[in-house]
């Protein structure tokens, strides 16, 4: 019981605070603008030969444009560990780079 209270009590603080749909924040506006560009920086430098330099390439990898913000984690797994033809990129990155690459993906370049 004290559980679903606690977990009650979260999800309204979250809504509270823009986390639910009323207040939903678009992407741009969840990630400081110094965070994207480091992330856009990373992005250029290891990421854009496969994926396109604007997070798109025809006979490329995955378009990035399309990664549905729920799903984080696949993303932080993904770069971390490598998925299918890409490498890990986790002994690479440290955890405020990956992060500063979720933001671009999230707020960058968009169709």
């Amino acid at each position: 019981m004290r559980t679903r209270i606690r977990i009650a009590a979260a999800l309204g603080i979250a809504f509270a605070l823009g986390g639910g749909p009323a207040g939903a924040q678009t992407p741009a506006q969840q990630f400081p603008p110094q965070q994207v560009q480091k992330g856009a920086s990373i992005y250029s430098q290891n990421c854009a030969p496969c994926h396109g330099s604007h997070m798109a390439d025809p006979q490329g990898a995955f378009d990035l444009r399309t990664f549905p913000p729920e799903q984080k984690s696949r993303f932080l797994n993904s770069v971390t560990k490598g998925k299918n033809a890409m490498p890990p990129w986790g002994s690479l990155f440290n955890g405020e780079e990956i992060e500063s690459l979720w933001a671009y993906v999230m707020a960058g370049e968009k169709r």
